[in-house]
């Protein structure tokens, strides 16, 4: 198959971007990653960096594999403003984007022919690389992959087929000089181009099954799970924002929470309901501990109350966290 051939099945598919490169090691990631991981630069994330024989080995993932063709899906809408009482969520986690793209992945295997397998938010393939390889983005120094035509609004999946498709190639592209992404970040988590210290990036500690940190807890504001700051300032992004302005989001889209329900749901419909994020043993007490935290960042004296039960509960990490929340609401109350 030509890459033509590709790119028109692609757009029959709503596919935004795709390419099409050799089954082949990404040697140079998978040095990255473990030179990172001696760093200590993963904190505890495991993901694709667990296992680096595995994910970048593409050429293990099916037998007789010959192809990897990476899909990028644009997932950018404009949000709502934020009201009172209210937290955020990233945008890529709206709605379950990743299901979307995994469904027309499979359609792309059907239509080829042949074996394949989809790999779509799975650990087993390091799917900014094979995007990269595949011309379908270059890695910014944010570490996200950036499209031309949709920034790093996208979401990536992978489909591994014995079929021949014509590779692509990579892009010439690179941020230049630019460094607004580094200089916007708070607390200083990419530590050079390119490069993340997870131990200090706020989306990792809206995962991490641990208590977040003091100094990163006004850093997060609003934010319940995630962080788009360093997209925000991407000019890369642009042209998308543009483009997209006049869209709304999908009925089912979910952009902003109520902190209050967060904290007063069940917590097994809570986490059911959201399980699109990636949240530890699929515990709501992660997703509270941080609806906690925006509650004591943007909550008022009101909706203080709703954190009172967590303060003078047993779970020690919502007891300080709530405890903290009513106090930092409490000086802006004066």
């Amino acid at each position: 198959m030509t890459a033509d051939e590709l790119a028109r099945i692609g757009e029959e598919l709503e596919i935004d971007v795709i390419g099409a490169a050799r089954a082949a090691p990404y040697d140079e990631t998978e040095r990255h990653i473990r030179e990172r991981r001696e760093r200590g630069l993963f904190a505890d994330m495991r993901f694709t960096m667990a296992r680096p024989d595995v994910s970048c080995h593409p050429e293990n993932l099916l037998p007789n594999a010959r192809t990897v063709i990476s899909a990028a899906l644009c997932y950018y809408m404009p949000g709502p403003d934020l009201q009172p009482g209210e937290g955020r969520l990233p945008r890529y986690a709206w709605r379950d984007h990743y299901a979307e793209l995994r469904e027309k992945l499979d359609r792309l295997g059907r239509r080829l022919g042949g074996s394949y397998r989809v790999l779509v938010d799975a650990n087993h393939h390091v799917d900014r690389a094979g995007a990269v390889r595949a011309g379908v983005g270059f890695i910014g120094k944010n570490t996200m992959l950036i499209t031309e035509r949709h920034g790093s609004w996208v979401v990536l999946g992978t489909l591994v087929t014995d079929v021949d498709v014509e590779p692509a190639r990579p892009l010439e592209q690179d941020c230049g000089s630019c460094r607004l992404c580094i200089d916007a970040c708070p607390t200083d988590a990419i530590v050079e181009p390119g490069v993340l210290d997870a131990s200090l990036c706020l989306a990792y500690w809206t995962q991490a099954p641990h208590p977040i940190p003091d100094g990163f807890r006004h850093h997060l504001s609003a934010s319940v799970y995630g962080c788009d700051i360093c997209q925000d300032v991407c000019p890369w992004n642009r042209g998308v924002e543009k483009r997209r302005r006049g869209l709304t989001p999908r009925y089912d889209a979910v952009p902003v929470v109520s902190l209050v329900d967060w904290l007063e749901r069940d917590g097994a419909e809570l986490v059911d309901e959201l399980d699109r994020l990636y949240v530890p043993k699929n515990d709501a007490r992660w997703l509270r501990r941080n609806a906690l935290v925006a509650l004591g960042n943007v909550g008022s004296s009101e909706e203080a109350v709703a954190a009172e039960p967590y303060a003078s509960g047993s779970d020690p990490i919502l007891a300080e966290t709530a405890a903290w929340a009513i106090g930092r609401i409490g000086d802006r109350a004066g």
